[in-house]
């Protein structure tokens, strides 16, 4: 199956994203990762999406992933593009292991079996799966953090899937990889998990909450601008490179809110973060 001028343009631009943000690798490093990513194509060539884009978009999505939102370096971002490839294609780890090395093929091993963990509602079969997760996670911490990545990009797109499977992806993710995300420091995306999970699990409070937030959005940006003055003041006189950012609250924490204390959403009046980025050296971190 050829691809269209458009699906050529859409994987290129996911590619040359993917090197920017590789700039300042050593120059064997972007080597290895172009390696994986021409594998990668080659293995998921002619393979379509539900969405009916080209397959090889959803590695690439989720070496982005890693690489911009996780921090994580060259060999999670190559096994990133090649986590599917031994699932999906005629590559074997033996293959991975001869192309790549052992630490690349042990890793995309353990992503390969961790994909047989399916989501259930028994409590005890539910701990059963936490438990190989954590066996995973004691072998190499990057097979979960690829593993959340690869989560992250399939709730990003699950609106190409039917309704019982959104539920089903849903209800595991809400489960089982948002409290993954937060034990493991991963705020951000288990935020974006939790409101994803919400969105496609509960529409209707979630589009409700949703349309809310954004009926206060003017007033809120407002009012954490004049809150923050003080605060901008003080460190630019201390001589700190700072950042300041507001947000809101994620719509699954203020759904919580509402449904434990019974309440509605104007009563509620923690609804944004503020979030302060100090600029500092490693010596004086802390």
């Amino acid at each position: 199956m050829n691809l269209t001028i458009k699906d050529k343009k859409l994987i290129e631009n996911k590619y040359r994203t993917l090197l920017r943000i590789c700039s300042d690798y050593k120059k064997e490093d972007k080597k290895i990762i172009s390696k994986a990513f021409k594998l990668a194509y080659e293995a998921h060539k002619g393979v379509k999406r539900k969405s009916g884009e080209p397959y090889i978009l959803h590695p690439l999505s989720v070496s982005i992933i890693c690489a911009r939102e996780i921090g994580l370096g060259k060999t999670s971002i190559v096994c990133s593009l090649l986590h599917d490839v031994v699932e999906d294609s005629k590559f074997t780890i033996e293959d991975i292991e001869t192309k790549f090395g052992n630490k690349t093929a042990r890793i995309i091993d353990g992503l390969t079996k961790i994909s047989d963990v399916k989501f259930h509602e028994s409590r005890s079969i539910q701990a059963e799966n936490f438990r190989k997760i954590i066996i995973t996670l004691s072998d190499d911490i990057r097979v979960i953090l690829i593993k959340l990545a690869d989560r992250l990009d399939n709730m990003r797109t699950l609106e190409a899937l039917n309704k019982t499977k959104q539920m089903k992806i849903s209800s595991e993710t809400l489960y089982l990889y948002a409290p993954l995300a937060h034990r493991l420091g991963l705020y951000n995306i288990k935020e974006e998990l939790e409101d994803l999970g919400l969105k496609f699990k509960s529409p209707e409070i979630y589009k409700a909450i949703s349309i809310k937030l954004n009926e206060t959005k003017k007033s809120r940006i407002k009012y954490i601008k004049k809150f923050t003055i003080p605060i901008r003041n003080e460190l630019k006189k201390l001589g700190y490179k700072f950042k300041i950012e507001g947000r809101p609250k994620s719509i699954h924490s203020i759904r919580n809110k509402m449904f434990k204390q019974r309440i509605l959403f104007d009563e509620i009046y923690d609804l944004f973060a503020i979030r302060i980025i100090i600029n500092s050296d490693s010596v004086n971190e802390k």
